[in-house]
């Protein structure tokens, strides 16, 4: 491998390790009040995924549509518990960015295991790093094929 493919391999893998490792700078920058209002019936909740900004102060409502269901948020360490035909309301500041589920705690039958949703906090950005990286892949994979020393068919090697 010559001086000049090398320097040019390190050039793209630390474009790679920029791409994964950077912050992105947040697109909203101030903060706000987010209500939700999470439907729960035997055995799931609808809306089953929220997203917020980190630092807004977040309100669920859960209201449970047929037996007794609870939504317990992982990572946040907070409860709510709604009796059928009820509204139950917890309020809460997302200050921790992530991914995290919020599962029935509340036995209500069979499924009740399965009974879990998401909620996200600050942006995803995995998708617009992915298709970077198979960018950068790509116009990797066109230099150094364009740089490979080519032979002849009929040239003995």
């Amino acid at each position: 491998m010559s001086k000049h493919n090398l320097h040019t391999l390190l050039l793209i893998a630390g474009t790679g390790l920029l791409i994964l490792l950077v912050k992105f700078p947040a697109l909203n920058s101030h903060t706000s009040q987010r209500t939700f209002r999470i439907q729960a019936s035997q055995f799931a909740y609808s809306p089953s995924v929220i997203q917020v900004d980190p630092g807004d102060k977040v309100t669920i409502e859960l209201v449970s549509m047929d037996v007794v269901h609870g939504l317990y948020l992982d990572g946040y360490w907070l409860t709510v518990q709604a009796d059928p035909g009820q509204t139950a309301r917890m309020t809460f500041t997302a200050s921790q960015p992530g991914s995290f589920r919020f599962r029935c705690n509340v036995t209500c039958g069979t499924l009740h295991p399965f009974m879990i949703g998401k909620l996200l906090v600050g942006q995803n950005t995995w998708m617009w790093r992915f298709s970077a990286l198979i960018l950068l892949a790509v116009i990797g994979g066109f230099f150094f094929s364009s740089t490979q020393k080519m032979v002849r068919v009929d040239e003995p090697l």
